[in-house]
């Protein structure tokens, strides 16, 4: 029984880690454009302060990451399984995606680009994710809420700067 707990508890350490490495690599492209290019920008009213940011998109990659161990701990023995990793991996790559879009190229339209894209991938991971375990599913949904929110920003941006 100890074994099987420890197994888990690797299982939740890991997805938890991979989520926030995705964060972590997203930052490459943030950080040093927050003090320059992003400051430089015209942005809408409701823009959150740059020191929100951070707490709110870690909060979001450890719940992504719980989520993924609730679908992971069904096992790799089904397929419906195997396709939710896949369709999570590929929602979570494009989650940095975005960094280097608006970020990194510093394009406000790249990133509403990807974003759109992004936002429908987390949207099929939610669904997906849902069949296999509600919570799983239902962990996701803060994450889409900011995306919608980040996408209304990003088009904001883009719009205020063209």
């Amino acid at each position: 029984m100890i074994n099987k707990n420890v197994h888990e508890s690797v299982k939740l350490i890991v997805s938890i880690t991979i989520c926030l490495f995705a964060g972590f690599l997203g930052s490459f492209f943030t950080i040093p454009a927050i003090p320059t290019w992003y400051a430089t920008l015209t942005k809408p009213s409701f823009a959150p302060p740059n020191w929100l940011f951070f707490p709110v998109w870690t909060t979001l990659f450890v719940m992504m990451g719980i989520s993924l161990y609730l679908v992971w701990r069904r096992g790799l023995e089904g397929q419906q399984v195997k396709n939710a990793l896949v369709i999570f991996a590929v929602q979570l790559i494009l989650n940095v995606l975005w960094s280097a879009a608006f970020f990194g190229l510093r394009s406000p339209l790249s990133g509403l680009i990807e974003i759109s894209i992004l936002w429908i991938s987390i949207a099929f991971t939610i669904m997906i994710f849902m069949k296999i375990s509600r919570t799983a599913g239902l962990l996701l949904i803060p994450y889409i809420i900011w995306v919608s929110f980040a996408a209304i920003l990003n088009f904001m941006i883009w719009r205020l700067n063209s």
